[in-house]
């Protein structure tokens, strides 16, 4: 009985173009999930905030205090844009913080414009992610 036997030979050429595998990730693609996870944070922890000033939560709580002090540098920078909106109900106050609002807007325009950035610094063409 008659084998076959099939063999590909590949050129150096064929070998440097072709990825090694499919389902690995660049170092680009690691920075850009680097950077979209922080900033990602950054926008779950001023959501928080958003929400407890809304709600008139009581800052003497520790994880209210906590949030606010983690987020009250990132919101500097965008204080006195608007002015605040007090509303004084009969347990609580609700604070409009328009600063926070501008913040979150800001840092996720940033993050996009910075993966974009490596993106470009990098030579990858596609995205990704």
């Amino acid at each position: 009985m008659t084998e076959i036997i099939r063999e590909t030979v590949r050129t150096e050429d064929e070998v440097a173009s072709t990825p090694v595998n499919a389902g690995e990730v660049s170092g680009t693609q690691t920075t850009a999930r680097l950077i979209y996870f922080l900033l990602g944070i950054l926008e779950v922890l001023l959501a928080f905030r958003l929400i407890f000033k809304l709600a008139g939560a009581s800052p003497g709580s520790f994880f209210v205090n906590a949030i606010y002090s983690l987020t009250g540098i990132f919101i500097m920078p965008f204080r006195g844009i608007f002015r605040q909106a007090v509303t004084t109900g009969v347990e609580t106050t609700a604070i409009l913080e328009p600063a926070t609002v501008v913040a979150i807007i800001v840092y996720a325009v940033l993050a996009w414009g910075i993966v974009a950035l490596v993106r470009i610094i990098s030579g990858e063409r596609k995205e990704a992610i």
